[in-house]
């Protein structure tokens, strides 16, 4: 049985004149971390993008919109948290051509998040 390869996301947050900032990784563009710091990580980590990655894992969502009909919320909502996560890398979404529309289907790229908090 082959093993597969884990895929890590690591985020780190450093202290710096009395309040905590997102740093900046090579090669990653500044609008990647456009949030100040422990914002960033709560709206990141909210009970709500854990069930988006949840019914991702778990139901594998054909379409942002099935993923909103699945999760019981708001198209535009369910947009906003997946554009999140993907801008940092947990989730990536799949174009897929179906008769004349285009849909994109979130797939999670990550196994493990790592945060570190530099004080």
């Amino acid at each position: 049985m082959a093993k597969t390869k884990t895929k890590t996301r690591e985020i780190t947050i450093k202290e710096s004149k009395g309040a905590f900032s997102l740093l900046k990784k090579s090669g990653v563009s500044k609008e990647d971390y456009d949030f100040s710091g422990m914002l960033a990580l709560r709206q990141l980590l909210s009970n709500e993008k854990a069930r988006i990655l949840n019914v991702i894992k778990t139901q594998n969502p054909n379409s942002i919109y099935d993923l909103a009909k699945k999760l019981q919320r708001g198209f535009k909502s369910v947009n906003d948290d997946i554009k999140l996560l993907e801008r940092f890398g947990f989730i990536e979404l799949i174009e897929e051509k179906t008769k004349n529309r285009i849909r994109h289907r979130p797939e999670i790229i990550v196994d493990n998040i790592i945060i570190n908090i530099k004080v």
